[in-house]
């Protein structure tokens, strides 16, 4: 029997960036162009190369344009026009806050592009890529993805501009915006467009936005409209409907004279679905034009393995569960060992957003009568079923592999969900700190760690005292490092001063201090525009910028005396 031929994707090891690449594999045209902001990495913590191989095991032709110049007509032409659409994202960041610090000063590097290089995606890249398209291939669909379209997604406050924004849909005249992990409904749409359907009749696919051609019904939630939402009041009442109805309800938003409509999220992906995607032919390098340089975002991640998405910790500053999902979706133990075997030497980490979240899951399957929107604070549900013992078992089955040295936790873990079992916390601090253990209480003060949505610091101090006891136990050198938020709502300069003396008190030697950011969509961002305590409505103390750089001062300081 003759042997069949092998994949066009197993011939040619990236997505095609120019219509050389195109003449190689014999084609004349491409059914999807996606445009980024970052470099092209081929790895799949990079949004462009995971959405980009996941069309491609589709079975459609894609191809990429990294970084083009937006002052260039030409750069966004290399690869012609798509059959199907061009698919659009800033990148991994959102462009405000890559290129912006929490003081609205430009930033000296951009961690996606080689050697750190500035200036090479505008501001607001989501909209400035859609309008150059949209002026150079009239008629072509254009959908806009990633983690930028994804936290504007509705009417929101906008940091950098001091103003309640409209859904970047309309302010970009995108035909489609699809938010979160983007892989399932991407591929559904791409499909509906190949059998003939319009993009003005793809009205209800999962994780996506749209404009509505008809109007809400009695069943589904209106927000208040997106113009009237610059009032503070009524910008706190629509983030409150919102977040609560968000995950459960299409939501409808009056813009610009329109109906937004907001559908339900995707379902998550099974361990099946997750494995799958890993498994798909990333080459796991960024793409050859970059030879000689290096990208920051890549050598940081280039030796990790991501276990598992999603989040159910709930803190207020954090848009993680809006993006990716409160369920954790977790690959299985046999995929983390294939992407193992891949590595030599050491695996800087493996995790998520949290580590420990691995494997865990709700007993009740988040009820759509679940009116929480923590897991763990104020107290751990009871319905949250933790087994840490199957990370373990991981990790265990990862350091034994003939090509690994080294394993270790580098994103980070809940002490809370961790600081009852003393094994966890035993293997962890001998067998997979590499020296240093990250934390995140943000901030000791019982208001405070409240506002922020974080728990009790009583669960950090106790987790830090059974993590030294057994390294002194050990005779091994470890520390943990603390990350803290300054400048948060509600934080007032006494309560800096008490966050100074817990940390001289406690001996703990800070590494960073983070100034709050008012990023899209968070519940923090929502305190900060309106001035309000986001669970009781009363008003709370907003520091302005002079004030947090005063808080920074003081807890920086400690470490010059």
């Amino acid at each position: 029997m003759a042997k069949q031929p092998l994949p066009f994707f197993l011939l040619m090891p990236y997505l095609p960036i120019n219509k050389s690449d195109l003449k190689q594999r014999g084609w004349n045209s491409l059914d999807i162009i996606l445009i980024s902001g970052d470099a092209y990495i081929d790895h799949p913590s990079f949004a462009a190369a995971i959405i980009g191989r996941t069309l491609e095991a589709a079975g459609f032709r894609v191809g990429i344009i990294a970084q083009p110049d937006w002052e260039n007509d030409s750069s966004f032409q290399v690869l012609g026009k798509p059959n199907l659409f061009f698919g659009i994202t800033a990148g991994n960041m959102d462009s405000m806050v890559n290129h912006y610090t929490a003081q609205r000063k430009l930033r000296n590097d951009d961690a996606y592009t080689p050697d750190g290089e500035i200036g090479k995606r505008p501001d607001r890249a989501t909209i400035i890529y859609t309008n150059i398209l949209k002026r150079l291939f009239k008629g072509v669909p254009i959908v806009i993805g990633g983690i930028e379209a994804s936290l504007r997604r509705i009417a929101h406050y906008d940091f950098w501009q001091d103003k309640v924004r409209k859904s970047i849909l309309a302010d970009s005249k995108a035909d489609i915006l699809i938010y979160g992990m983007g892989e399932k409904p991407i591929t559904e749409l791409a499909m509906l467009l190949k059998k003939g359907k319009t993009i003005d009749e793809i009205q209800n696919l999962t994780s996506s936005v749209v404009f509505s051609a008809t109007n809400p019904s009695p069943e589904d939630v209106v927000l208040p409209d997106a113009e009237i939402c610059t009032d503070k009041n009524t910008f706190y009442q629509m983030t409150k409907i919102f977040e609560k109805n968000y995950e459960t309800k299409v939501i409808y938003q009056k813009t610009a004279g329109r109906w937004l409509k907001h559908n339900l999220p995707a379902k998550p992906l099974t361990t099946e679905e997750m494995d799958a995607i890993y498994a798909l032919p990333f080459e796991y390098k960024a793409h050859p034009i970059y030879d000689g340089h290096k990208i920051p975002a890549y050598e940081q991640i280039k030796d990790s393995l991501t276990s598992h998405r999603g989040c159910y910790g709930g803190c207020n500053f954090c848009a993680i569960a809006c993006h990716q999902g409160r369920r954790i979706q977790s690959r299985s133990e046999n995929s983390l060992l294939k992407e193992a075997q891949k590595h030599k030497g050491t695996i800087s980490d493996v995790g998520g957003p949290t580590a420990n979240m691995y494997a865990s899951y709700c007993s009740l399957n988040f009820p759509d009568s679940c009116p929480r929107s923590s897991c763990l604070v104020p107290q751990i549900c009871p319905n949250l079923r933790i087994n840490h013992s199957l990370q373990l078992d991981v990790l265990e089955k990862i350091t034994n592999l003939p090509n690994i040295k080294y394993v270790f936790i580098a994103s980070g873990i809940r002490y809370d969900m961790a600081v009852n079992d003393d094994k966890y916390i035993e293997t962890i601090a001998i067998k997979y700190t590499g020296g240093r253990l990250k934390l995140a209480p943000e901030h000791s003060v019982p208001k405070v760690l409240r506002l922020m949505g974080k728990p009790n610091i009583d669960s950090f101090e106790k987790f830090c005292k059974k993590f030294y006891s057994f390294t002194k136990k050990a005779g091994l050198k470890r520390k943990i490092v603390p990350y803290l938020i300054i400048g948060h709502p509600g934080t007032t300069m006494e309560d800096t001063y008490q966050l100074r003396n817990w940390l001289i008190r406690n001996k703990l030697v800070v590494e960073q201090v983070q100034e709050f950011t008012p990023t899209p969509m968070s519940i923090s961002t929502c305190m900060f525009y309106t001035g309000l305590d986001y669970y009781t409505g009363e008003p709370i103390h907003i520091p302005k910028p002079s004030e947090i750089r005063k808080q920074k001062n003081i807890i920086v300081a400690k470490y010059k005396h």
